[in-house]
């Protein structure tokens, strides 16, 4: 059993792993997911709280949230036209920019990869275009995503808190 002083640096420490998951969400360098789920068992850990089925619901959605993070960006290639290997380029391009750059570079750098992959493979620059295009604007979306799924375990996370 922990002591009660224990317990509230924990609960403390908890939310403070949840609201980073909210701006992590929204960071693509901060694992936003990982930071909430974190925050949950954390606060389970230390109170008990919530009961076994809420804490289940809330690690899926923590676990969705992480998919929808290192997925989101392929699958919006895909829907823009590009093809699996572009998407795997793209993915690839974006890991490694993961960790040089910024947020804008990793955008950029994916973005001008499918152009330039797309546009190799099908001599089109207007299907490269659009291939890009969906695929930033599905890259912005899953951050959007991921940005109301870990506010929701935030604010569900508050509400035991309170109750």
């Amino acid at each position: 059993m922990i002591s009660s002083g224990l317990a509230l640096a924990l609960v403390v420490v908890a939310f403070a792993l949840l609201v980073g998951g909210v701006v992590g969400s929204l960071v693509p360098q901060v694992p936003g997911a990982l930071l909430s789920l974190g925050g949950v068992l954390l606060y389970w850990y230390a109170t008990g709280e919530p009961g076994t089925l809420l804490l289940a619901g809330l690690v899926l959605v923590a676990v969705l949230t992480w998919v929808v993070d290192l997925v989101g960006g392929a699958v919006a290639a895909r829907v823009g036209g590009a093809s699996n290997l572009t998407a795997v380029i793209a993915g690839l391009v974006g890991l490694v920019l993961f960790f040089l750059t910024g947020p804008l570079g990793i955008i950029l750098g994916v973005t001008a990869t499918v152009f330039l992959v797309e546009f190799r493979r099908q001599q089109d620059a207007r299907k490269g275009a659009k291939a890009a295009l969906v695929t930033t604007v599905g890259m912005l979306a899953t951050g959007v995503v991921q940005a109301l799924l870990t506010g929701s375990i935030l604010v569900t996370m508050v509400v035991v808190a309170l109750l």
